[in-house]
């Protein structure tokens, strides 16, 4: 029997210090807002996991409803769930993101 899909997604989460659910692949972004968080985590050198949703409507239905967020790309850093570069933007000029990507390496 199939798990069901929130249980995939917090395994997901859990799995990788920093997700992005988004459209496309790291090799091939489908949307502008993708490539922008991608290069947003690309600049802080930590790697991160890209899971496209475009092609899984069920999982992309399942994160609006988990993260009251009804667009993408949804980041998650060390299991907890921020929105995207509107979120991650302002958080970066107060100083706050660098310090949140060294606790969740572990640096």
């Amino acid at each position: 029997m199939a798990e069901p899909i929130e249980d995939e997604i917090q395994k997901e989460v859990k799995a990788h210090k920093i997700l992005i659910y988004g459209k496309g692949t790291k090799t091939m972004p489908m949307c502008g807002f993708t490539r922008e968080t991608m290069q947003f985590f690309e600049k802080y050198g930590y790697p991160y996991e890209l899971i496209d949703v475009l092609s899984q409507p069920t999982k992309r239905e399942a994160l609006t409803k988990m993260t009251n967020w009804p667009t993408l790309p949804k980041v998650f850093i060390d299991g907890t769930f921020y929105g995207d570069t509107d979120i991650l933007d302002p958080m970066e000029k107060k100083g706050e993101m660098e310090p949140l990507l060294k606790k969740a390496f572990g640096k």
